[in-house]
């Protein structure tokens, strides 16, 4: 099992920057991939980013240039910095490990959100 911890969520103007961490326990981290999802209201849950074991990263288009994913295997933690934030990113933010895939299917552990709000 792995446990999963998002924090950093918060209230922030259009344009502003955001950090959020996700704190892992359980089984051993590195041996998963890392993906950030969001889920905002009558939407459904889509893939943001995501990092493999070895640091290759990908990201959703919407997201590209602007979101930036990191992990540190040696404090269990995956970080999303978020810049140049648009009121269309508002959502709930999920940090989640299992295979690295766009797919939110192909993760086997999820936090329990954090809320991101951009006001205009």
């Amino acid at each position: 099992q792995v446990q999963l911890v998002e924090s950093g969520g918060g209230l922030v103007q259009a344009g502003g920057s955001l950090r959020l961490s996700c704190a892992a326990s359980g089984r051993t981290f590195i041996y998963y991939a890392l993906g950030w999802f969001r889920q905002a209201p009558g939407k459904e849950r889509e893939f943001v980013s995501a990092i493999s074991r070895s640091g290759t990263t990908t990201y959703a288009d919407s997201v590209q240039g602007r979101f930036t994913i990191s992990r540190d295997n040696a404090k269990n933690t995956v970080a999303l910095q978020m810049n140049k934030l648009k009121p269309e990113d508002t959502a709930v933010y999920y940090c989640a490990a299992g295979r690295l895939s766009v797919r939110s299917n192909d993760y086997d552990y999820w936090g329990q959100g954090t809320q991101v709000t951009v006001s205009s």
